[in-house]
């Protein structure tokens, strides 16, 4: 088996709207271990973070991060240790069109 650390994904959507930073390839286990959020824009706004086991349809149970303001020109940064099986989907969303999200890792496979 061979480990693979890495950058994840990275992503700046759209605002408002459910989009998928990382898909773990089939085969494959993978530890995240730190998820960067930054607020590139002039104003407030705010994020969620969620996990969908095996690419399942968002629901309530998936979220790790609801809601989190994030000020103009700050970051977040969250030191995680999840762990996430073939296929799971690490899904974002932000307010605004300015946020910017990075999550890094391991790959096992």
């Amino acid at each position: 088996m061979a480990t693979t650390r890495k950058v994840l994904g990275q992503v700046a959507p759209a605002a408002d709207t459910d989009t998928t930073l990382y898909t773990v390839p089939g085969a494959t286990s993978t530890v995240v271990s730190t998820l960067m959020v930054a607020n590139r824009g002039s104003s407030l706004a705010y994020f969620r973070v969620a996990v969908r086991p095996a690419g399942m349809a968002l629901a309530n149970a998936h979220y790790l991060y609801y809601a989190i303001p994030l000020n103009a020109s700050d970051s977040f940064a969250a030191t995680l240790g999840v762990t996430l099986a073939a296929t799971d989907v690490v899904t974002v969303r932000s307010s605004s069109a300015s946020l910017s999200f990075g999550l890094f890792g391991e790959e096992t496979s």
